[in-house]
């Protein structure tokens, strides 16, 4: 079956040259529809013919429409900010070549919709068809962006060497660049929060953060960040730093700063990240503040290694917590969002024959897959602007912290993908054994907070909201949810201060994330304050703050942010 338009701009200035052959391939594109199926693996993918026919009718009009404003010397209205710039509206021409790229999107995406397929397998043609579509933008093209050809003409081609300038330099870099990460450094303008490494072993460091006040609540905090991500996402600048919020408010802050793996670490497996990992840091914690229970705190892949720390020493017999946060983080992996499209059996095999034994998953390559999560934001636009019109990225603490990737430990991150993303055991108690120790969500013994952003693409609100289900089973009225507006990240690192974005609260012990909706109301602003509030219900008493790291056991090491966060994949 033909595809009535091809998504090359080159091929629509053909076609707009010669409307006839245009109409002739949307005829040919007729033929053989009652039989028209195709076989993705094992499935049958099937069109329903009066459906199609449909459709190309649909086109066929509205691409008639579209050629008759231009006869008429009309220039289309373009609704995408990809075409919002004065020179794609003032000139017709460039109107056209835009509008007739969103009219072949809307088409693709309309056969996409018709698709008779298994849930899985339209939700990867979906993936696929979106990720062409955005590649073939007009704007991605030096031929047909009227805003790089004002540009070359400004600034007397200029603009041109310093793209060329600029794509040479993220190929040796193996990457495309998104901020000016000249502007950066972790430890002189990133991480500077004042603190101290206490401990470290192979797999992380632990940094006690000095007290910003003269007494402090009782049971300190311990931040167990994502170990595929450098820790610092929590320590950006001091005007956006959880870490500086958190002390300032009077909280005694550990955090762990993971390792980021190398050759050494080749082996290392998930029971070792929890057992030598999180338990480890949670002990060690618990000796330097000597207070038998501690709040935690997990945060992304972070809350999925806590939640199974903690699991793993509720089995043991401990009770070492007295609160758990968990910020966009998935206990219950049965809806992953888009991310669910490189998931299955062949993937998932040949990542344990390839890493199960030993190796690495690179960064780079982590980095990649979560670019073309959101292509149009994190790859066109760097594209467009870098290459094309050869303007160099401005700085953006969060994006210089996104391109500063970390490699995983081959057996873990085998470990993970089956046991959580293909076959979804953590939440089934008993299902798994961790660390010698069969694990069960639902005997972890603490009030919980649960944040979910809204907008998030990697982990659904409804996804964290399904951690309610999972903790405190018997006591539902112990977990608290909250839903933030934004982002995986934005939603998360959104100091009061700023006054911006808001979000949602419900006082109902509600497990159905749908019903908790309706019942929750919008409030202004951050939402840190409401989870500052429950801190303060469990962190106990104000004592003395410390005046020392540490302990006699536990000495300083080195300042922080400490070495492990500044090794580079």
């Amino acid at each position: 079956m033909n595809i009535p338009l091809q998504l090359h701009p080159t091929m629509w200035m053909t076609q707009i040259a010669d409307p006839g052959a245009f109409q002739d391939l949307l005829k040919s594109a007729q033929t053989g529809l009652d039989a028209f199926a195709l076989k993705v693996g094992d499935a049958e993918v099937k069109f329903d013919p009066m459906v199609m026919a449909q459709l190309q009718g649909d086109y066929l009009k509205q691409f008639t429409s579209l050629w008759q404003e231009l006869a008429s010397d009309k220039t289309p209205v373009l609704e995408d900010n990809r075409f919002a710039s004065q020179e794609w509206q003032s000139n017709k021409l460039h109107a056209f070549t835009a509008a007739a790229y969103l009219l072949n999107a809307r088409f693709l995406q309309s056969m996409v919709d018709a698709v008779q397929a298994p849930a899985k397998v339209k939700q990867r043609i979906q993936f696929a068809v979106q990720q062409t579509v955005d590649a073939m933008s007009p704007a991605n093209f030096f031929a047909t962006n009227p805003e790089v050809h004002k540009k070359v003409i400004e600034t007397k081609g200029e603009s041109l060497t310093k793209g060329i300038n600029h794509l040479l330099a993220d190929m040796r870099k193996g990457r495309i660049s998104q901020s000016d990460e000249s502007a950066f450094e972790v430890g002189k303008n990133l991480a500077t929060t004042e603190g101290a490494v206490v401990f470290e072993n192979d797999l992380f460091q632990l940094i006690q953060y000095r007290p910003q006040t003269e007494t402090v609540y009782q049971k300190p905090l311990l931040l167990v960040p994502p170990c595929i991500n450098k820790y610092y996402i929590l320590d950006l600048q001091p005007q956006n730093s959880v870490v500086r919020h958190l002390v300032e408010l009077g909280h005694t802050v550990f955090l762990v700063s993971w390792r980021n793996p190398d050759a050494a670490m080749a082996k290392t497996t998930w029971d070792d990240y929890v057992d030598q990992g999180v338990i480890e840091a949670v002990h060690i914690v618990q000796k330097i503040s000597g207070q038998k229970q501690i709040n935690a705190f997990g945060f992304c892949v972070g809350g999925t290694l806590i939640s199974s720390a903690l699991a793993v020493m509720y089995a043991r017999g401990e009770k070492p917590i007295a609160s758990l946060t968990l910020l966009t983080a998935l206990l219950d992996f049965e809806d992953t969002g888009i991310l669910d499209v490189f998931i299955d059996e062949n993937h998932v095999r040949m990542r344990e024959e390839t890493l199960g034994r030993g190796g690495l998953m690179m960064g780079r390559d982590m980095a990649s897959v979560f670019s073309i999560l959101r292509p149009n934001d994190l790859v066109w636009n760097y594209v467009k602007a870098n290459y094309l019109k050869g303007e160099a990225p401005a700085p953006f603490d969060l994006l210089y912290w996104n391109a500063d990737s970390t490699n995983m430990a081959g057996p873990m991150y085998a470990w993970y993908l089956r046991n959580t993303y293909l076959e979804n055991k953590l939440k089934q108690p008993g299902a798994l054994t961790i660390a010698g120790e069969a694990v069960d969500l639902g005997a972890i013994d603490a009030p919980t907070f649960i944040y979910g952003s809204r907008e998030d693409h990697i982990v659904p609100w409804t996804s964290a909201f399904a951690s309610m289900r999972l903790l405190n089973p018997k006591k539902p009225e112990r977990n608290r949810f909250v839903l933030g507006a934004s982002g995986h990240i934005a939603g998360v690192i959104n100091p009061p201060a700023k006054k911006k974005r808001s979000y949602w609260v419900s006082d109902k012990p509600l497990t159905d994330a749908e019903a908790w909706l309706e019942s929750a109301t919008e409030q202004p602003g951050s939402w840190w304050g409401e989870w500052a509030d429950f801190l303060e219900k469990h962190a106990g008493k104000q004592v003395k703050a410390p005046a020392q790291y540490g302990n006699e056991t536990y000495m300083p090491i080195e300042p922080a942010p400490g070495r492990y966060v500044k090794a580079k994949a």
